[in-house]
């Protein structure tokens, strides 16, 4: 590529595209775009993660995921949500990252590290019969329970319980951030949730001062949950991978589940375990959709 300098010092000149090339993927039905940065260049990723999450008139998501070189890990991910907010990490979407960036030849090995905006996590890749990753566990890190780093303003060193009051009706939550913020609702009977009324009410609430993820939960067993996500951001979701972590850890909290569940979810099941060691462990699917080209008149580096 060809060279400008800037202050005496070497640097690539941005290359002017017509389009990028992108893949759709998801994990239990919780959707993204994929950009290979290690090839691509995106301007500006948060207004191209709401024109590509449009499901009427973009690719259709639930957000943006650029895949990006770092010297810290086999990959980095950056992840969009469909608003063009940036959020800190995505566990649907970085079980997606671990499968382009081993089926893609980016680090072919089945034990990778992904850099994020929580840290660099671990992952263990499983393959199926032709050889592409099917499932993936990931190590979600520990997660933070004081209410100053979730962030949350409530009184107390841990937000487990809590009552809340959503449109009339009294819920008790427990809020956990893994590496991003979360509140769990529990209720007795999920069918009768209206999440697309209350979910809202939750992510904007005045406890929340980075907003936040919602979760209402039925639980159905001591090692079973179903669960309905709304996504900051990003609405009804039909998975959220760093939610059902939280959700494993609340269900612990609370004395409502052990350290082992299956969460149901709208787009399939997740299991997850909160180890003696602090960190939780997500494992669930990861599946390509279809790859294409997205138009844009100019695209400069996303890192």
């Amino acid at each position: 590529m060809p060279l400008r300098l800037t202050g005496g010092t070497p640097v690539p000149l941005v290359k002017k595209e017509s389009h990028v090339r992108f893949t759709k993927m998801q994990g239990a039905g919780n959707d993204y775009v994929y950009v290979n940065c290690f090839e691509e260049q995106v301007a500006d990723p948060a207004a191209l993660a709401q024109v590509v999450s449009d499901r009427h008139f973009g690719i259709g998501s639930d957000g943006l995921i650029l895949i990006l070189p770092t010297e810290k890990a086999d990959a980095r991910m950056r992840m969009f949500n469909a608003d063009g907010s940036e959020s800190e990490m995505c566990g649907n979407g970085i079980r997606c990252v671990a499968k382009f960036v081993y089926d893609h030849g980016i680090a072919h090995k089945t034990d990778l590290q992904i850099e994020t905006g929580r840290g660099v996590l671990t992952l263990k890749l499983f393959l199926g019969g032709d050889g592409k990753v099917e499932r993936v566990r990931v190590d979600m890190g520990e997660p933070r329970l004081r209410p100053e780093e979730i962030p949350v303003t409530v009184e107390g060193d841990k937000a487990v319980n809590v009552r809340i009051n959503l449109d009339g009706d009294e819920y008790e939550m427990t809020c956990v951030s893994m590496g991003n913020p979360h509140a769990v609702v529990y209720v007795d009977d999920i069918s009768a949730v209206p999440v697309e009324r209350l979910g809202p009410l939750v992510e904007n609430h005045p406890w929340f001062p980075k907003r936040t993820n919602a979760h209402f939960v039925e639980v159905q067993g001591p090692e079973e949950v179903v669960m309905r996500t709304w996504e900051r951001g990003s609405g009804i979701t039909l998975a959220c991978g760093t939610g059902a972590s939280a959700v494993c850890v609340a269900g612990v909290l609370t004395g409502r589940t052990g350290r082992h569940i299956v969460a149901h979810l709208d787009g399939g099941d997740l299991e997850l375990h909160w180890g003696e060691d602090n960190h939780v462990l997500m494992t669930g699917p990861a599946a390509e959709v279809f790859s294409g080209q997205w138009p844009a008149k100019s695209l400069t580096n996303g890192r």
